[in-house]
């Protein structure tokens, strides 16, 4: 909103620094720093208001140490994250904006979902919340409005690489300012020299005219993504600083691929897709990720809050659909490494669970407890290390995945 005040200020009354709004760092900046002053100072007013409420964790006896002393802690505290991301957003970035607009709809509707299964919890006093395909059934209603978009809306494009000389102000200009922009359904494939992949591949084998038709394959690709990303955020929310610090981290990284994709010149320097309208992004990503952060500062050990449902569907389907628009959901495998060892460890847990039981009549485990994180702690690792040790992981798992800008 600020963005088109100060825009109209300076194009009608040339009011002294308000062009420095429109530069897309000034604006990140903003954001991040707003989005971190919500988060910690209004964020302990909403825990104030939640344990008002009375609306506290309820906790299963796992046989954990310290689980005892989470229980009536409050929850739902996801709405922190909510909040403080997306005040920021609506004050300094464009609202008319594809990316950015796809991405307010994203926190809206997982948000939404998330909290009716808090909701569920809490005041129904039902601990499994909401039916499970019920949170599919969300999910993949996101999954259509977001594919679709990213296929049908005509501001989803991408411009083949010019390989131009950049440092020309004269080329530069005419880099910009030609139209070259097409609809593709391509994406990067990492560590391989042609980095770019077009779904249009996987129809092709139909003949030349099924090529129109790549949606049907896409859209359920999309579904896929963000269910998947969406469900591991949420089982990686098991102990204090775990999911909001591993999430800002992946943010975080996600926010230079949004960048320098959006950027004519780096894109073109890295070889790889310049994505028109992708800059603007980076707001978001930026005020999502100081959310984060400023929401660490009550939820790490000792927490004294827990982000919910509401807050770990959002974060995951959030960074489901940056990492789809930015064209880099195939690099979701290693960037979001421990969501993904998160969802492997339950699969494999309850599948072979039930496969010994079936074959030997006594049902086996590979692991002492799943998700992951649970089974360190029987081992008699304190949470805090388990945390700080995947913080780590995961800080290595974005180095190697930036790295694939340069190794081919």
């Amino acid at each position: 909103m600020l963005y088109y005040l100060l825009e109209f200020l300076d194009n009608n009354y040339d009011l002294p620094g308000s062009g420095l709004y429109q530069y897309l760092s000034f604006r990140a900046s903003l954001a991040v720093i707003l989005s971190l002053f919500i988060a910690i100072f209004y964020g302990k007013r909403i825990i104030n208001y939640l344990k008002k409420k009375q609306i506290g964790e309820t906790v299963r006896e796992l046989g954990l140490e310290g689980q005892d002393e989470k229980a009536g802690t409050p929850t739902m505290g996801g709405i922190i994250i909510i909040i403080a991301t997306l005040i920021p957003v609506l004050l300094f970035a464009r609202l008319d904006n594809i990316y950015v607009i796809m991405l307010i709809v994203t926190t809206i509707w997982m948000g939404i979902i998330g909290f009716i299964d808090d909701y569920i919890k809490k005041f129904r006093n039902d601990k499994d919340g909401l039916p499970g395909k019920f949170k599919v059934v969300g999910q993949v209603g996101l999954g259509l409005i977001i594919g679709a978009t990213m296929y049908f809306h005509p501001d989803v494009t991408v411009r083949e690489n010019l390989h131009a000389d950049t440092t020309n102000p004269v080329v530069l200009e005419e880099m910009v300012s030609k139209r070259s922009d097409i609809k593709a359904l391509k994406t990067t494939i990492p560590f391989v020299k042609k980095n770019e992949f077009n779904y249009e591949v996987l129809v092709s084998w139909l003949g030349e005219g099924a090529k129109k038709y790549a949606w049907v394959v896409f859209i359920p690709i999309v579904i896929f993504i963000i269910t998947a990303v969406s469900n591991g955020a949420n089982l990686t929310d098991g102990i204090d600083g775990l999911a909001a610090g591993s999430s800002a981290i992946i943010g975080a990284t996600l926010a230079l691929f949004a960048w320098v994709s959006g950027n004519i010149i780096f894109s073109d320097y890295l070889n790889i897709m310049y994505i028109p309208n992708m800059g603007e992004m980076v707001i978001f990503i930026m005020a999502f990720v100081g959310a984060l952060i400023g929401f660490l500062w009550y939820n790490t050990y000792p927490a004294q809050v827990f982000m919910g449902d509401t807050g770990s569907l959002t974060i995951g389907g959030i960074i489901a659909v940056i990492a789809i628009a930015v064209r880099k959901e195939l690099l979701i495998p290693l960037l979001c490494g421990i969501f993904l060892a998160e969802n492997l460890s339950v699969v494999l847990q309850v599948s072979w669970f039930k496969y010994t039981r079936k074959k030997y009549g006594e049902g086996r485990r590979i692991f002492r407890m799943s998700p992951l994180h649970h089974h360190y702690q029987i081992k008699g690792f304190h949470e805090s290390k388990i945390v700080t040790r995947f913080w780590i992981v995961g800080i290595i798992l974005a180095v190697l995945t930036i790295v694939t800008l340069k190794i081919r």
